[in-house]
């Protein structure tokens, strides 16, 4: 089955899952779970603005970095930039925060409250080069699923 195929058929199943619950925590809880297990990524989860902070979210994989600054590492220029960042080594993206050694490329995508960031969805791999425009178009797509009414500002209110 191509990566394609695998987020075809996931994403029936997230927007299924997060259809009437309106609790963003609990849905980005289940976001993570569903990906990480489709695609066995060596870490998937959340990242939620507060303040000039990303701060750890709902998560699975080994344990995380807990704060990361606005501007700083992957997760820290998605928002800033708000926009998709794909690393295919991170190893060579300028500013890298190294949660994990065992991380080799990373994709991070911003979760939008209105024009604001409020949230970064972030996944690791073991694997360099493991993301690409497939995963960055399927991604978006998936986020703008959560519930995002819950927002004042950049920061997320029931968080």
């Amino acid at each position: 089955m191509t990566k394609e195929e695998r987020y075809k058929g996931l994403y029936p199943k997230v927007e299924a899952l997060l259809e009437g619950e309106p609790d963003l925590i609990a849905d980005m809880a289940n976001m993570a779970a569903l990906i990480h297990e489709a695609f066995g990524f060596w870490w998937t989860g959340f990242y939620v603005v507060k303040g000039d902070q990303l701060v750890l979210g709902p998560f699975q994989g080994p344990v995380a970095c807990t704060r990361i600054p606005y501007g700083k590492g992957v997760c820290g220029t998605s928002w800033k930039d708000k926009a998709s960042v794909v690393v295919p080594d991170v190893e060579e993206f300028p500013g890298h925060i190294a949660c994990s050694s065992e991380s080799r490329s990373e994709i991070v995508v911003p979760v939008f409250c209105g024009e604001d960031v409020c949230a970064v969805l972030d996944i690791d791999s073991r694997e360099p080069a493991a993301f690409d425009e497939i995963d960055r178009v399927w991604l978006e797509r998936m986020v703008r699923l959560l519930p995002v009414r819950h927002c004042s500002g950049t920061i997320v209110d029931n968080m």
